[in-house]
């Protein structure tokens, strides 16, 4: 059934409270996603379905088995507003939806079981109360972790370890027995396959009760007023100017030329933004944000273009990948 608000404009739907949209899975485009979840944990053995609600980001809460899915995921209206304000919409294609589906469901059972804390969990994947920090750095070619989301993610923390080898497990035909069958994370794996055998029908000691932070049925802002909060939150994860590196790039006598060095970076920003977000991993609108930024400090600097198109935009490019790369941030999940 339609919507009341599905025939206002963009900027008639930003005004109104996300609430207000009553938004809900069942019924929404990704319910036959979660519906796949559920029918590969039924394949595997496992009787425990974490429940799915609608959040502001991909989560899993705290030690609380429930599955949380960005809302604009269920319309999409709200999927083409994200799109438009923050360039990306995280797990917006079925592969990425529900790589990022498994990943949290990882959490879930870790959650749901209280697996953390068995002495075998701990001496495979560490210690489930180490310090979450806002940046980690990781080996990309270690064979001890599996290779699911970007950037390395398994390597992150622990807790972010067992939910990344779980989806590895979970995911039909991942044939992971073959793939990984050299890799030192192949005992992670065989762990696991163990594990959720034992597990089956049991009943979870924990469940997630009417525990449902951060859902969207409760947000009383607007959706302009989100988008706004998200942007600064996203938009402050790069820090510093890199007034050297811009000199080196560009020239500062303008005599030399005509063409100033952020009317250059921001003719070639969408290439720029697709080369970096590509091997980086890191959000569009975080790169777009620096790019920004670099563009004012190269007006600020009276900095200008060379004719060597190629060399600046190869330079440029660079730059905000090596940034972008020593801020390895967190990502798709909490």
């Amino acid at each position: 059934m339609k919507q009341d608000w599905e025939k206002l404009s963009d900027d008639e739907i930003l005004q109104k409270r996300i609430r207000d949209l009553k938004l809900q899975i069942a019924g929404s485009r990704i319910e036959p996603f979660v519906n796949q979840l559920y029918d590969e944990l039924d394949s595997k053995g496992i009787n425990f379905h974490p429940p799915c609600y609608l959040t502001d980001e991909w989560l899993c809460p705290d030690k609380v088995p429930a599955i949380g899915i960005p809302f604009c995921l269920a319309h999409s209206r709200l999927q083409k507003i994200e799109k438009r304000i923050m360039l990306e919409v995280e797990g917006g294609t079925e592969n990425k939806f529900m790589k990022l589906l498994r990943h949290e469901c990882g959490h879930a059972m870790n959650y749901a079981y209280q697996l953390y804390k068995k002495t075998r969990w701990r001496e495979h994947f560490g210690r489930f109360s180490e310090r979450y920090t806002d940046s980690y750095c990781y080996y990309p070619y270690s064979r001890k972790y599996v290779i699911h989301l970007q950037n390395n993610y398994a390597q992150s923390h622990p807790d972010e370890d067992f939910a990344e080898t779980f989806a590895v497990w979970l995911a039909p035909q991942n044939k992971w027995s073959q793939k990984y069958k050299n890799w030192p994370v192949i005992n992670k794996l065989n762990y696991i396959d163990k594990l959720m055998k034992k597990i089956g029908d049991t009943p979870p000691p924990v469940t997630a009760g009417g525990r449902l932070p951060w859902s969207a049925v409760k947000m009383t802002s607007t959706l302009a007023a989100y988008y706004e909060r998200k942007k600064k939150t996203l938009g402050s994860e790069f820090q510093g100017f890199y007034d050297d590196s811009l000199k080196e790039l560009f020239i500062v006598h303008p005599e030399q030329s005509e063409i100033k060095a952020s009317s250059a970076i921001r003719e070639y920003r969408r290439q720029i933004v697709d080369s970096v977000t590509r091997w980086t991993g890191h959000r569009k609108y975080d790169v777009n944000q620096l790019l920004n930024i670099l563009a004012r400090r190269c007006d600020a600097l009276g900095l200008y273009a060379s004719e060597d198109n190629m060399r600046y935009i190869i330079g440029v490019t660079a730059l905000i990948a090596a940034i972008a790369t020593n801020t390895a941030k967190n990502i798709g999940a909490r």
